[in-house]
């Protein structure tokens, strides 16, 4: 018996390796790895190669094959998934055991020898041998290999088992097939498997032959073949078999019934006559095809009746919105426009032609101008309800309503659609909404304009230029159609977060309506009304097993939530209502009345650490106001003299805006030291501006009077009041400029417990937009000087003649 040899293991996916064979393989899986690793460190670097009888990434001792081979590892090639090596079989093995160690497979075997056979010379098994090397020689010939290297194949193997096993392992087999030639010890019963394989795979190659003459004939006889169908549909037409008839006839009645402009019936004219000269069997004829049905699917001259009735148009809006008044009356306006256009029009109609006065010139031409359809922009932040005022306009003019979201978009094709000459080619996605929607006139809601990309393949928003045009939209042309198409009809809508985003030219075709973030007492009402009946019904629960107190709404919108609109609070609310239905599927409780203090408990602790008004007065520290695109928000300006040689330094990762504020204010500090009450040695030492929350960058203009309050305060040594917030942009002069954003900063301040604020007077006409309930709480002043933000926001200060006193 063969002594008992212990080597590492390498596990082969769909692969045998056979004594005598140098195959390349590739390891990847960190079993294999460690395994070659350990084989390598022996002095022979040899290794057991088995088989796996499954395809699977984990190779396990019962996942094996016990007949392997004895390889010596050659040639090493690492890389960064793995390793590329070349195994060369020496022998068969046959494993008693194995076992893993430090993270790879080991085998116990011995080495088995081959059954050579009884009689070498017997005629029997010459035939045999003889057989199988001239059928691998043809084999070799046929699978295209040079003659040279087949002769030279054979004749350097003429033992009878090493032809075998190199054969075998050069043929197309199946694991199963390759183990069992491996497993087979006698050289005969080896030698017969591997010529019914060798004449297997001829029979394929002679297979593959007859199919490829199959098919040249076949090319060869299109011609005829065509010939032979005109003369079947001659004779089916000539025996009154109608039963058959062709698709193409009826495309082309469908083409005929068609409203289309001149230009269009010309080139559908011209391409009904290229598919029928080709025939069904051309190479273009599905192209061609594909082209006409999409013409026929397009609505050339079918309309949406129009549902024009401002009362029910305000109700439908009232009943799918709250809040959003402005917005609300700009579309309401839109809607009577339309209106009075239609009744002008009606009554038009109804004067006789006599009736018209032969001196009154015609105004045909300003007529389509005085009737398009304004393209409106809906711009404001997430959640504000942009999309759903949309949709909620086509119900209200009973139009169609098409959407496609333009996020991402980064091809000029993707909106005037490719050209025919192309592999694949489709239409824009406009033409595919106008298809969609089945009439010419939808209200058209393009999405994320702001989103649009630019790549390689061009500027979509360049394309839309010409969509969003009035004066050019009756006309537009998309590529794939190659004819005019009237989108003057459609109400286009388009939605943008940040209106900066949009470019200029694009920007100047399209009306701006603004959305601005709703307040609290907008969101609880939204969410009474909206949001908790939904979630109620999307939880599966009822009315009588939950409830929301305003309290628990008030809590999740402001601990919970930071943002303008209200898709976060439905999903908070969602949330809130999934932990409500366990506890009552699991039979914890049968109702739930959700008050402040089981929106922790079931929410868990607070998101949002919005920051509040300080609770006293302090030397240098200013609230300041600002805008972020979730809403308004205030923030702390903190200002700190120390010893030093007169320079100013800045930290909070300010922008450069916000530091040439800071510096304008150091300026007009020093320059006006006396009528602020600052001594003069004040400016000797240096001072630091520091704006916490240092990891989020800030920037912008607007917190120029505060840097400007936290200056003199601590040059000063005045406490700045912590009621008191601020905003506005300064000058060399002290002079106090408007700002943006009013609303949303006001909104914030009130969030934070602010009672007083202080906002340019040019700024008045904004705050028009604050709710009266907010407007009432308020103290407002309006200054136009820093003089005047100083002498209200410093603690005893007032302004006497144009000078700070203190009392």
């Amino acid at each position: 018996m063969s002594q008992m040899i212990t080597l590492p293991v390498i596990p082969l996916r769909e692969a045998v390796l056979f004594p005598g064979v140098t195959s390349p393989i590739a390891a990847g899986r960190p079993g294999t790895l460690h395994a070659i690793e350990a084989a390598l460190k022996t002095e022979h670097k040899r290794i057991f190669v088995a088989a796996q009888r499954e395809n699977l990434d984990t190779a396990t001792p019962e996942l094996l094959y016990s007949v392997g081979t004895i390889a010596t590892i050659g040639p090493v090639q690492r890389g960064p998934s793995g390793m590329r090596l070349l195994l060369t079989g020496d022998a068969r093995g046959s494993a008693v055991r194995f076992e893993e160690e430090d993270g790879y497979l080991i085998a116990t075997f011995q080495e088995t020898d081959e059954v050579a056979p009884l009689d070498p010379g017997a005629p029997s098994f010459l035939a045999l041998y003889r057989e199988t090397r001239e059928r691998a020689a043809e084999l070799g010939h046929r699978a295209g290999l040079p003659k040279e290297a087949v002769e030279q194949f054979l004749a350097e193997n003429a033992d009878p088992g090493g032809l075998t096993d190199l054969v075998a392992g050069h043929l197309d087999l199946k694991t199963s097939e390759a183990q069992a030639l491996l497993e087979t010890l006698d050289v005969e019963d080896r030698m017969r498997q591997i010529l019914v394989h060798i004449h297997r795979q001829i029979s394929v190659l002679d297979a593959q032959e007859d199919i490829k003459s199959q098919v040249q004939e076949e090319l060869g006889d299109r011609q005829r073949e065509m010939y032979l169908r005109q003369q079947l549909k001659t004779i089916q037409k000539e025996l009154g078999d109608d039963s058959g008839r062709d698709d193409l006839d009826e495309l082309k009645e469908r083409l005929a019934g068609l409203e289309l402009p001149a230009v269009a019936r010309k080139e559908v004219d011209r391409e009904m006559g290229r598919l029928e000269r080709m025939g069904p069997e051309g190479m273009e004829a599905q192209v061609i095809r594909t082209y006409l049905e999409t013409v026929c699917e397009l609505p050339w001259v079918e309309r949406s009746e129009e549902r024009l009735d401002m009362e029910a148009a305000s109700d439908i809006l009232e009943e799918d919105h709250y809040a959003l008044g402005d917005v609300k009356d700009r579309i309401l306006e839109f809607l009577a426009v339309r209106i009075m256009r239609l009744r002008r029009d009606q009554t038009a109609e109804a004067v006789e032609p006599e009736e018209t006065e032969p001196s009154t010139p015609t105004t045909a031409a300003a007529e389509p101008e005085a009737d398009r359809n304004p393209i409106l922009l809906f711009v404001g932040p997430p959640g504000v309800g942009k999309t759903s005022v949309a949709k909620s306009i086509a119900r209200a003019m009973g139009r169609e309503y098409v959407r496609i979201s333009l996020g991402g978009v980064r091809d000029e094709a993707d909106i005037r659609g490719h050209r025919r000459t192309y592999v694949g080619a489709m239409p824009g996605r406009i033409v595919q909404g106008m298809k969609q929607a089945g009439s010419l006139n939808p209200v058209f809601l393009l999405d994320e304009v702001d989103k649009l990309g630019m790549g390689h393949q061009g500027d979509p928003s360049s394309a839309l230029l010409e969509v969003l045009d009035p004066a050019q939209n009756d006309t537009f042309v998309d590529h794939y159609l190659g004819v005019p198409f009237d989108l003057s009809e459609v109400q286009f809508i388009c939605t943008a977060n940040y209106l900066q985003n949009i470019p200029g030219p694009l920007q100047d075709r399209m009306e701006i309506v603004e959305f601005a973030g709703y307040t609290e007492v907008e969101k609880l009402e939204i969410a009474r009304r909206f949001l908790t009946p939904r979630q109620i019904r999307q939880t599966g629960l009822s009315d009588e097993q939950i409830t929301f107190a305003d309290e628990a709404i008030k809590e999740i919108i402001s601990r919970h939530t930071r943002e303008s609109g209200v898709r976060q609070l439905e999903r908070e609310i969602g949330r809130l209502g999934r932990k409500v239905a366990r506890k009552i599927a699991v039979g914890q409780t049968l109702m739930v009345d959700v008050n402040k203090d089981q929106v922790q408990e079931l929410l868990g602790r607070p998101k949002v650490h919005p920051e509040h008004a300080a609770d006293t007065d302090q030397i240098g520290v200013v609230t300041g106001m600002f805008y972020t695109p979730v809403g308004g928000d205030i923030m702390f300006v903190e200002a700190s003299p120390m010893p030093g040689k007169g320079e100013l330094v800045l930290t909070g990762q300010l922008g450069d805006v916000m530091k040439e504020s800071a510096r304008a204010a150091w300026t007009y500090a020093k320059a006006h030291a006396d009528e602020m009450a600052i001594p003069s040695e004040a400016f000797k030492q240096d001072v630091h501006i520091h704006v916490p929350a240092g990891a989020i960058p800030k920037d912008g203009p607007s917190a120029g009077v505060t840097m400007a309050t936290a200056l003199v305060s601590a040059l000063a040594g005045r406490p700045a009041r912590s009621d008191v917030a601020m905003t506005g942009e300064i000058t060399l002069a002290g002079r106090v400029l408007p700002i943006g954003g009013l609303k949303e900063k006001v909104l914030g301040a009130v969030r934070a417990g602010i009672s007083t604020i202080i906002i340019p007077a040019k700024n008045e006409a904004d705050l028009e937009d604050l709710p009266d309930a907010i407007r009432s709480e308020l103290k407002i002043h309006l200054v136009e000087h820093l003089g005047e933000a100083l002498a209200h926001s410093l603690r005893d200060a007032k302004l006497v003649e144009g000078r700070l006193k203190f009392e």
